[in-house]
């Protein structure tokens, strides 16, 4: 899909100067810092350097000290503890959080995530009869829980105390728990309303450390599974969520827990050189995958356990998982591709909705998202089984999926989620009007030029400034992630140094000329564009990021490419205004 070049708008060349000057940074640097907000020397210390003792009071939490002196009650009175919390990477990590936090505190501690396929999301009357059966006599539920209005009701009925920490958005009921901890609650007073689940559960394990005046370092041990969390849900990487990214990466990358050190060796990652990336794209997929097609209870495991042969063992489950998940999901994309291909056009179609009989509930949402990598459009893939459907829901930047959920929910029996994913559950007989309510409230919100994705780009850069200085420098802008890119960069008028070539799967390879040696590039997935690219003239304009490449032994620099262009394609630029 061609993409639209949006170059990041010029800043005061005088905030530039100065913060070039007075932390002798090349001026690039200092432009990029600058138009991510950060002009003082003070503000780039802190952002360069993320600390703990940043991170904002649990107590600015509304319900927070009901919260913690309830669960200190439940552990110095020896009562049963149930986290209960949800399927995917974000879920699991939190239950292994409040799981070994409570244990390690000597706290009677059991957990529960529900079955996909059996239960469904969240918490569930089901799931609260069973901890009744246990003797549990408090749940505290992680990454779910804002919602269940009747469910906090079964709790109170079969006399369980009901501790709710949660990320999502709230409704306009609120369930009648013990307490709410949810950074969106409308009248909260925490400064930071974008934690991930798993950021929620540690501010509440923080209370209870604060509360028992322990030592800040009684949470150290549980930072890795803060990084994984927060990295694999996706939320802007700013405020606590960059310190909690930042540190967990320093864990992981120093002492790991066993659990995930054995999920680092099976999934044949570099040891000590985990980034967001390889969360993202190598550990959260595999802890996903049982999830998603059986019983997530086994990554938590594999997280809490200290034995390294249980761990290997787990590891090599959630590796197997992950190879059958990707199957389905290679043959559920292409079921929806043709469906795509056949119904759909994408210049009167300002939605996708896909629905059809019994396909897997566990990958309908990742395909939703491969969807719109292709497409660009708001999706929903639906599964129907027994005249219900279930369907995940996936939108693209300027577009609330979850405010879309609300203008149809009279169709549905429930919906949940935030700004950029949501599910739902709703008649069959009503997909159809779903589909085109949906396509409607699509279309009277987002313009046609909202359909193209933009490539954004922070700021021009001659060759000559690329060096491993530099990229240094661009490391300190770690970790990356939503809010905070990888600085992207774009060449004009460049020339290669030979010809081009594809290689791989439709990979696009080749060198770019500058003083000193060659420029090795790759376009991944690029293979298509090779015939943008002049071997001869001067005349090309590559956009790409700046990383290390290790071969053999030795590093080289290499520009990942993200795009490119030739002068022969009029307006490949677009300032950001």
């Amino acid at each position: 899909m061609e993409k639209r070049w949006e170059l990041a708008s010029d800043v005061d060349p005088q905030d530039i100067e100065e913060l070039s000057r007075s932390l002798d940074l090349p001026p690039v640097i200092a432009k990029i810092l600058v138009q991510r907000g950060f002009d003082a020397p003070d503000g780039v210390d802190a952002f360069f350097y993320p600390n703990a003792d940043a991170l904002h009071s649990p107590f600015l939490f509304k319900d927070m000290d009901v919260a913690v002196e309830r669960i200190i009650e439940a552990l110095r009175e020896k009562q049963r503890i149930m986290v209960y919390g949800d399927y995917d990477v974000d879920g699991i990590t939190s239950v292994s959080l409040l799981y070994m936090f409570f244990r390690d505190l000597g706290g009677e501690v059991e957990y529960y995530i529900p079955d996909r396929q059996s239960e469904g999301y969240g918490l569930s009357i089901s799931g609260i009869e069973r901890a009744a059966e246990d003797g549990v006599q408090l749940i505290v539920t992680v990454d779910c829980g804002i919602t269940s209005v009747e469910e906090a009701k079964a709790a109170t009925r079969v006399g369980i105390d009901l501790i709710i920490s949660d990320h999502h958005q709230p409704a306009a009921e609120l369930p009648a728990a013990y307490a709410i901890i949810n950074p969106k609650l409308v009248d909260n007073e925490y400064p930071f309303t974008d934690l991930a689940g798993v950021g929620v559960a540690y501010k509440l394990a923080q209370g209870v450390v604060e509360r028992l005046e322990l030592p800040h370092s009684t949470l150290e041990p549980y930072l890795d599974l803060v990084a994984v969390g927060t990295a694999a849900d996706i939320v802007p990487l700013k405020d606590e969520n960059r310190i909690f990214v930042y540190l967990g990466l320093e864990k992981i990358n120093r002492e790991p827990l066993v659990g995930v050190q054995e999920l680092i060796e099976t999934a044949n990652l570099p040891h000590g050189r985990i980034e967001v990336g390889q969360i993202i794209y190598g550990l959260a997929p595999r802890m996903n995958a049982v999830g998603r097609l059986g019983n997530a209870g086994r990554a938590v495991q594999l997280m809490i356990t200290a034995d390294s042969s249980q761990g290997l063992e787990l590891a090599k489950e959630l590796e197997k998982e992950n190879t059958s998940r990707k199957q389905i999901d290679a043959h559920t994309l292409a079921e929806a591709q043709e469906h795509v291909e056949e119904f759909y056009d994408p210049n009167k179609s300002f939605s996708i909705v896909l629905a059809k009989e019994n396909w897997h509930s566990g990958v309908i949402g990742i395909v939703a998202s491969r969807l719109i990598e292709k497409y660009f459009r708001p999706t929903v893939m639906i599964t129907i089984e027994n005249g219900v459907g279930k369907g995940s829901a996936r939108s693209i930047p300027g577009f609330d999926i979850y405010d879309a959920m609300q203008q149809c929910s009279d169709l549905m029996l429930q919906f949940g989620g935030h700004t950029y994913a949501a599910g739902l559950t709703l008649l069959a007989e009503n997909i159809p009007e779903f589909r085109k309510r949906f396509n409607e409230v699509v279309a009277n919100t987002l313009k046609p030029e909202d359909m193209i994705p933009k490539l954004k780009i922070d700021s021009t850069l001659d060759l000559h400034q690329i060096s491993f200085d530099f990229l240094r420098m661009l490391k300190r802008f770690a970790p990356f992630g939503p809010h905070n890119p990888r600085p992207v960069f774009v060449s004009y008028n460049v020339q290669l140094s030979g010809y081009p070539r594809v290689v791989g799967n439709n990979h696009l390879k080749f060198q770019l000329k500058r003083n000193g040696p060659p420029l090795d590039c790759i376009g991944f997935n690029l293979g298509d564009r090779i015939h943008r690219l002049d071997p001869i003239r001067a005349t090309n304009h590559i956009v790409y990021t700046i990383e290390e490449n290790v071969w053999n032994g030795q590093t080289y620099l290499q520009l990942r490419v993200k795009d490119v262009k030739s002068d022969k394609m009029a307006n490949y630029t677009h300032a950001v205004t």
